[in-house]
């Protein structure tokens, strides 16, 4: 554990809340919001209204004037939070230290990344051997004072002189890639534009990638994207010259990528309708070079009801590592002979287990395989046929993550995190299997202060669902704490421990923070996931209400005092669940959340989303389940929890418009006295890469607004913190 920082500034200190009475009530004049009686939909039969539906138009004068009077007022009453400056000085003294990623090895370079503190992005460094002097390799504040703009390596050429490099500005998923001759440190003139979920995978003088056609002016942010193709760029020249490899001209809803084995053994393309089972395909660089349009790639893995993946190529046995959940919904490594790649040939090399196989990587000859148990990590080391296995000691019970690495490596390094240690870096040795700490930051709280403890509760059809609870020692069950529960519940995706600064705005303060692992999420495998897609969603929703209804029944907490956070596919949570059950919390934090679930699919990426949603436009059946918890369409006039609604102009993954018309719906339907607003964030997008100043200003605001909701004035005074 950490020693205690002792800070030569006056700051907050770790006190008690106050509870006071509940808030005087401030009668709120929200914004006249257009109606449309005309705009809507006919699906199946029944006429569905979409009143507010030209705020989808996100360049239109008439919408920015409404998210400028939305702002004004949400503003307005977030100014007179009294203590609201205080805690924003809190955060920024509890944000600011200093923080160290990586490090990425290239050859003899080594990259890390670097925060001094207050930074609006880390620093990309360069050194020439692990113990090596640290030079600026990328300073994306000095290139973009904004700090709006973010700059993340995304592939390496096999003889270590080239990198290709992400540029996305102000959160938006689109891309350009730049490319780095790593001997001076330099760029290329390579420049890829209109790129989108895409790596670079290098091969000979060049890489592949993917890209959309251009979008219509005006269109970039909000336009469905369709048609992404795979291109092979040569070093050197012109994008319009690249050369076309993959597309598919009938189905523009793919999402498709090519990757490249270490040694350039193979190439792989990744089909997918969405986010949930995706086709594998491979072909042979070394007998059919570049692919073309017409090139028949070998099928491994066909259909998209499967996950099956290519981890790595093995020179010495000439077969592949798979991961696959193929007869094995916890997952599975298997070999898969590229000569002979029928799953009845398929053999095991690590067999499906009772605990999830979250993921496998291989280096320096090894494989390691990572477990989920009751959704905290465990590693495991092996050898490339699965035998010799033993379990990598972990500083503790959390995440981990990074082992692995090339062929050839002899160490690798992995990070460590839990819920009130934002992580450390350990160098792993190969050789001998130790760990050592390479890097550990010096915080401005004590961690052994605070206690994480898992429970489990069950769910309303009996289901025993895990939820992690984590509090300052000697915080009692007195049915009152400020207590903030979190969860996503979705795409297979697991919550883990990990670290939040600004949670310790609410630790520090005696509150009570809680994370659900609900079904929809992969902690438990395909299985779990199965339960919470599709027209089983309803059982996500029912989880975390009986979180929250434990929560309140253990005396944790009770529904005055309750807040509720959730973004992205956890905003549809937070709005289902709000609409749903408006009297079983006290405040609601839907950021960037998917809310209004009969069109999400008509905006950029959400295409993807159908295997997971289903398409209330194309399926009858998927209509009738999506429209009795899409949040928008059940926004009914109730008492409602103080609600502020999360989003970014620049959100091009779930478009504010979303969040646009819940909020409009909301407003009107409010028949209690809690306000209902919203909080639109300018030059930034779905949550990745948002600068220092917008984190610490936004996260201020949350705090502010759930501590004045629940009654409790944040306890201040100056001094050391003890």
């Amino acid at each position: 554990m950490h020693k205690p920082i002792i800070l030569a500034l006056p700051l907050l200190t770790l006190c008690a809340c106050n509870e006071q009475a509940p808030p005087t009530v401030e009668k709120l004049n929200y914004p006249d919001t257009r109606k449309d009686s005309a705009a809507g939909d006919s699906l199946h039969g029944s006429w569905v209204a979409d009143p507010y539906r030209w705020l989808e138009n996100d360049t239109s004068a008439e919408t920015a004037e409404w998210v400028k009077n939305q702002n004004a007022v949400t503003n307005a009453y977030l100014e007179k939070i009294p203590f609201r400056g205080a805690l924003a000085k809190r955060y920024e003294e509890l944000y600011n230290f200093p923080k160290v990623y990586g490090p990425m090895r290239v050859g003899e370079l080594y990259f890390v990344w670097k925060n001094s503190g207050l930074q609006n992005q880390s620093v990309i460094y360069v050194r020439k051997g692990l113990e090596g002097e640290d030079k600026v390799f990328i300073d994306p504040n000095q290139l973009d004072p904004a700090g709006t703009t973010t700059y993340n390596p995304i592939g390496t050429s096999k003889d270590d002189r080239y990198m290709a490099v992400s540029v996305q500005k102000a959160g938006s998923d689109w891309q350009e890639i730049m490319v780095y001759d790593l001997t001076t440190l330099q760029p290329t003139t390579d420049l890829i534009k209109w790129s989108k979920f895409s790596g670079a995978s290098f091969y000979k003088d060049g890489f592949f990638y993917s890209r959309y056609p251009t979008p219509a002016k005006g269109t970039e942010l909000s336009a469905a994207s369709k048609f992404q193709k795979v291109y092979y760029h040569k070093l050197g020249d012109a994008q319009e010259n690249d050369v076309l490899v993959w597309e598919n001209k009938v189905n523009g809803d793919l999402y498709v990528g090519a990757g490249v084995t270490e040694e350039e053994e193979f190439a792989t393309l990744y089909v997918s309708t969405g986010t949930d089972g995706f086709e594998m395909y491979f072909h042979d660089l070394r007998t059919g070079g570049i692919p073309t349009p017409a090139t028949k790639w070998v099928p491994l893995q066909t259909g998209f009801d499967h996950k099956t993946s290519i981890i790595d190529f093995v020179p010495a046995t000439g077969k592949f590592l798979v991961m696959t959940e193929v007869d094995a919904p916890n997952y599975r490594l298997v070999e898969v002979d590229p000569k002979n790649p029928a799953q009845a040939a398929w053999k095991n090399i690590i067999p499906e287990a009772k605990e999830l196989l979250q993921s496998v990587s291989t280096g320096g000859g090894n494989l390691f395989a990572e477990y989920l148990k009751d959704a905290t990590s465990r590693f495991y080391r092996m050898k490339l046929d699965g035998s010799g296995r033993e379990e990598i000691s972990l500083p503790d019970i959390g995440s981990a993550g990074g082992f692995g690495g090339k062929r050839g490596d002899t160490f690798s390094f992995y990070s460590f995190t839990s819920f009130t240690d934002p992580g450390s870096i350990y160098k792993y040795d190969y050789a001998t299997g130790k760990s050592e700490v390479w890097f550990r930051p010096e915080l401005k709280f004590d961690p052994s202060q605070y206690q994480t403890e898992q429970v489990f509760y069950p769910s309303k059809d009996g289901t025993r669902v895990p939820m992690f609870i984590v509090r300052k020692k000697g915080v009692e069950k007195n049915g009152k704490n400020p207590t903030l529960l979190y969860a996503y519940g979705g795409f297979n995706i697991s919550l883990s421990p990990s670290f939040s600064t600004s949670r310790m705005l609410l630790l520090e303060q005696g509150g009570v923070f809680a994370l659900a692992n609900l079904r929809g999420g992969g902690e438990y495998g395909e299985e779990w996931h199965r339960a919470g897609m599709k027209e089983k969603k309803q059982n996500v929703f029912d989880d975390f209400i009986a979180a929250a209804e434990y929560l309140i029944q253990e005396k944790w907490t009770d529904s005055a005092h309750l807040g509720i956070n959730g973004g992205s596919n956890g905003g549809l949570l937070i709005g289902a669940v709000m609409t749903q059950r408006p009297d079983l919390f006290g405040v609601c934090f839907p950021e960037v959340g998917v809310l209004d679930m009969l069109r999400y699919q008509k905006f950029t990426a959400g295409f993807g989303w159908v295997p997971e949603y289903g398409n209330a436009e194309s399926s009858k059946a998927e209509f009738d389940y999506l429209i009795k918890y899409s949040p928008l369409h059940n926004c009914r006039p109730a008492k409602y929890p103080a609600t502020m609604v999360m989003t970014a102009d620049h959100d091009d993954r779930v478009v504010p418009a979303h969040s646009f018309k819940f909020i409009s719906a909301l407003q009107p339907a409010q028949q209690g006295d809690a306000p209902v607003l919203i909080r639109v964030e300018t030059q930034a997008g779905h949550g990745a890469g948002k600068p220092t100043s917008k984190i610490i200003e936004e996260q201020a605001d949350k705090y502010a607004f759930f501590f004045k909701s629940v009654g409790v004035t944040p306890a201040f005074s100056s001094g050391p913190e003890h």
